[in-house]
This record gives structure tokens, C-alpha cells and sequence, in this order.
């Protein structure tokens, strides 16, 4: 998936009900705020959520302190490892992000913080006050002052329970996501809706592009250019994501072989399936099947 891809998907899962549900009680039960960012954002990642830092508030009055948040997010963008990613602003605030995947393909992070994981000194105060001085901010020090002490302190034993809490969210959207990308929106151009359903109606035949061009009455260069970008997809990634979809439901039962499964939903070669399978779950079918007896 590309760039655009990837932030339209993030953006459905940010507006669906059960990232809305679970955003709502994590902060409730946590007191901490939590944003679903893309890949790339440049944004503040918490700005005018319920639980924002007060201090973080104030910082996004400052171009430069804006500046300094987006590139602490950025670090977290360009750390390494599958887990959740923990860095600090030049204040000393700590900010995580924690993955959110499709197989093997980032996509965005659930990101929290703004906290500390030991009370702040008088002395770091006075650190982060002098960089906002030398940035040329006239910084009103009692304001700055008590915004900065009123910043949430968190044992690293407590944050690290409330990251278990969001690896384990950032899975199920993971498997939410995978869902999106192949499901009906209801604002999308007729055509692709049609084509949509042509794919899940056919999906174990030996599909091709020309095939779904002519069932919606396009030519095969409009259809392309139109389906992948509506979808954000091309169509013979669309097509295997259908199919890997119906894939997992069938491994649901445990009488039917791998094989089975991968020719039933479409694929002419077990490896091919079980290539495409590892790249869009992460993981073989194998592995899959194998977790689903654990749960």
C-alpha cells in the first residue's frame, strides 16, 4: 500500500465506533490521552483531547514548541521494533507509540503520554524554560511553571500495564483494518460498489482485471485508475485481501487442511497462498490456526 493508502485506512479506524469506544474508556480508566495517528502525521498528536497535558497545551501556542513535538513524534516514527516505542521531548515528557499493522506493513501508531515516570525538579524546569527563551518565546514563567508541574507522574511499572492494554487494541485493529480495506463504504462511486460485490460474488474463480472491468461496464485503464483510487488499492492486492479474509474464517474449523482452504478461496498455488497469507496477517496459516486453539 502507498503513502495515501495507508492514512485513508487509519482515518476510517480512527472514525469507527470501536476505536471511538475504546478511546473513551482508556482515558476515563487511564486519565491519559490516546490519538490513532498515520505513519506521517504533522500534527500535534493530542491537541484537544480531554486529557491533554495542560503544559503540552501550552506548548502548541509556540510554532518552534510545536515544531519540537512534531519531531519527538517523528523519532517515534522512525524507531525500530515491532513493540512500543517510548521517546522524550526537550522538556523531558515521555511519548509512545505503539504499532498498528497489516502483516508485515506499518500503517500508524496508538499514541499516549505526555507524562513523566518520576516527579520533575525545579532544575529541569528551569531547562525547559531557557530552551522556550532561546527560542524567543516571551514565556510567561508562572504559567509555564504551573502547567509543567501539574504534568502527570506515572510509575514505569504502571505505563508499562497501560502499553500491554494498547498492544493488545493495536491487534485487534490490525484485524480490523485488514477488514476495512476489502468492506462496502457507503459514500464510494457506484461502479467500484458494484465491482466490489462482482469480487466477493467470484472471488474463487480465476478473477481477472478484465473480467470486473467489463461487469461494471468500464474500460480496463479507467477501471484501474478509478478502483485504486477509491480504495486505495490495486486490484490484485484488493483481491487477495478478499480472499485471505475468507481464508481466516475457514481455518476457523479445524477439519479442513491448509491446502483445502487455499484453493477453496482462490489460490492456484499453496505457496503463493501461504506467501500472501505471512505478509497480510503476519504471520502463516499455520500460526494462525495454531493461536486460535490457544484462544
Amino acid at each position: 500500500m502507498n503513502r495515501d493508502a495507508n492514512k485513508k485506512i487509519i482515518e476510517q479506524l480512527s472514525l469507527s465506533q470501536i476505536y471511538q469506544d475504546y478511546e473513551s474508556a482508556f482515558t476515563k480508566t487511564t486519565g491519559l490521552p490516546l490519538t490513532l495517528r498515520p505513519l506521517e502525521s504533522w500534527q500535534v498528536p493530542q491537541k484537544g483531547k480531554k486529557a491533554e497535558n495542560p503544559f503540552c497545551t501550552l506548548m502548541a501556542e509556540h510554532n518552534r514548541a510545536c515544531a519540537a513535538c512534531l519531531e519527538t513524534q517523528q523519532k517515534i516514527a522512525d524507531a525500530v521494533g515491532a513493540g512500543p516505542r517510548t521517546v522524550k521531548c526537550f522538556a523531558g515528557l515521555c511519548d509512545t507509540g505503539v504499532p498498528v499493522s497489516v502483516g508485515d506493513e506499518l500503517l500508524g501508531f496508538l499514541q499516549t503520554g505526555q507524562v513523566f515516570f518520576k516527579k520533575p525538579t525545579a532544575a529541569q524546569f528551569a531547562r525547559a524554560a531557557k530552551q522556550l527563551v532561546d527560542w524567543g518565546w516571551k514565556v510567561d514563567l508562572r504559567r509555564l511553571e504551573e502547567t509543567y508541574f501539574q504534568t502527570r507522574v506515572i510509575s514505569p511499572q504502571q505505563y508499562e500495564a497501560v502499553l500491554r492494554l494498547l498492544t493488545i487494541f493495536a491487534q485487534h485493529l490490525s484485524i480490523v483494518s485488514n477488514q476495512l480495506m476489502v468492506a462496502k463504504v457507503n459514500s464510494e462511486i457506484p461502479a467500484i460498489t458494484r465491482a466490489k460485490q462482482y469480487i466477493q460474488e467470484h472471488q474463487t474463480d480465476d478473477l481477472s482485471l478484465g473480467e470486473v472491468a467489463k461487469a461494471v461496464n468500464t474500460s480496463i485503464f479507467y477501471f484501474c485508475k478509478l478502483f485504486k483510487k477509491e480504495t486505495g488499492l490495486n486490484f490484485t492486492e484488493y483481491l487477495s485481501r478478499v480472499r485471505i479474509e475468507k481464508a481466516k474464517n475457514m481455518l476457523l474449523n479445524p477439519n479442513l487442511r491448509i491446502s483445502e482452504v487455499a484453493f477453496d478461496v482462490g489460490f492456484q498455488s499453496l505457496t503463493h497462498f501461504n506467501r500472501i497469507f505471512r505478509r497480510m496477517a503476519g504471520e502463516s496459516p499455520t500460526q494462525y490456526r495454531q493461536k486460535l486453539k490457544q484462544t
